[in-house]
């Protein structure tokens, strides 16, 4: 029996897609080479290395919440931020009839909430306090997308913290 891979129309798709996928690296070096020089203005510079000094947040998230905050300038504080990115849970209820179940708005900037997602999944892989937390909510009993959400507001709170007091992350070891 014939491998599905191994014929020869199959041999010209897998070159194609190791042609685009060499291409789509490329890119994406020169996309993150044009966000560093961005971000080297001096005015932006400070608050970039020291988002990129909290673990969960990388260039990419930096950039965007730098942007999106212009600058830490536009939001007095992180809770409101989350509430703008879409991570900030409201309670559904109405008088005393209607209680539902606590979520967290549809409106709002999901490319940043999808970054920090991926930044909260991120520290989930490594051994961290974020792990930790984790597995510890899901013994409680919590869904899974509730302790990412609380995970991804964790990264934002600290985030702000650096910025507003001006120094970088400190880890500590336990």
């Amino acid at each position: 029996m014939k491998s599905p891979i191994t014929g020869p129309k199959n041999g010209e798709y897998l070159t194609s897609l190791q042609k685009q996928t060499k291409a789509a690296k490329e890119q994406l070096k020169k996309v993150n080479q044009q966000i560093k020089e961005l971000l080297k203005a001096p005015e932006l510079e400070p608050q970039a290395k020291l988002l990129c000094s909290v673990p969960g947040a990388g260039l990419l998230i930096a950039a965007h919440v730098i942007a999106c905050s212009e600058g830490f300038t536009k939001f007095a504080c992180w809770r409101k931020f989350a509430c703008y990115i879409g991570s900030a849970p409201f309670p559904r209820q109405s008088g005393s009839s209607i209680r539902g179940r606590t979520k967290t708005s549809p409106i709002a900037n999901r490319k940043l909430k999808g970054l920090m997602t991926i930044g909260a999944v991120n520290m989930l892989r490594l051994d961290t306090e974020y792990r930790r937390y984790y597995q510890r909510k899901l013994k409680e009993g919590k869904p899974h997308m509730v302790i990412l959400n609380s995970i991804r507001n964790k990264l934002l709170s600290r985030m702000f913290s650096v910025v507003r007091r001006n120094s970088p992350y400190v880890v500590l070891q336990r």
